[in-house]
């Protein structure tokens, strides 16, 4: 059950240069709330630690911008409602990944703080470097995945991996960035075509 604060909390501590469960918990909690009701545009690290009552300095130590923190608490999210089929074939396992990712993007704050994240990278470089360099090449690892299962299998080459795993990304987006999460009918023909399969 999400907890609102509505005063500033008793600040909790690190213990030495370790991270304290509990704050860390706190911190990821009050975070998750914030994503919830102000977007990736209105998220702040200052208001994270007010609400965690955690330390700014402990804060910044363990997440130093805006993007680190919400690369972490998107992280949490999505290993809880993504996951990772293996059904033997690579036009059922894209669909059932893409879809459950899909439905995850549309009914977490997670998705409409990811929209926020691809539109700042746009005008900051901080952002652009934790887009680019950070949750691309992590948050691409399960379908890449996916994919090199695939190739060992032989349904597709292994050389083709890159390119598809590109191709997805950009269909993704799309339905991501104009709000087109509900359209799952499209899924499975353009993962067969991505996969390269006959219709």
């Amino acid at each position: 059950m999400m907890i609102k604060h509505s005063a500033p909390q008793k600040k909790r501590t690190s213990v030495g240069s370790r991270r304290s469960p509990e704050a860390e918990a706190a911190v990821l909690a009050a975070a998750k709330e914030l994503i919830a009701e102000k977007g990736y545009a209105g998220f702040s690290v200052d208001e994270v630690a007010r609400r965690a009552g955690a330390g700014k300095t402990t804060i910044y130590r363990w997440y130093p911008t805006k993007a680190d923190l919400f690369l972490a608490i998107y992280a949490t999210e999505r290993s809880t409602f993504v996951m990772i089929p293996d059904t033997g074939n690579l036009v059922e396992d894209l669909v059932q990944y893409t879809t459950s990712l899909w439905r995850f993007w549309a009914s977490q704050p997670a998705g409409a703080a990811l929209r926020g994240l691809i539109a700042e990278a746009q005008g900051t470089a901080e952002a652009l470097s934790a887009l680019r360099d950070r949750f691309l090449p992590e948050r691409t690892a399960d379908v890449k995945k996916i994919m090199m299962d695939a190739a060992s299998r032989g349904e597709i080459r292994a050389e083709e991996v890159g390119d598809k795993v590109s191709i997805w990304v950009g269909y993704s987006w799309l339905r991501l960035l104009t709000r087109e999460l509900d359209r799952e009918d499209g899924i499975s023909p353009v993962m067969r075509q991505i996969a390269g399969a006959r219709a």
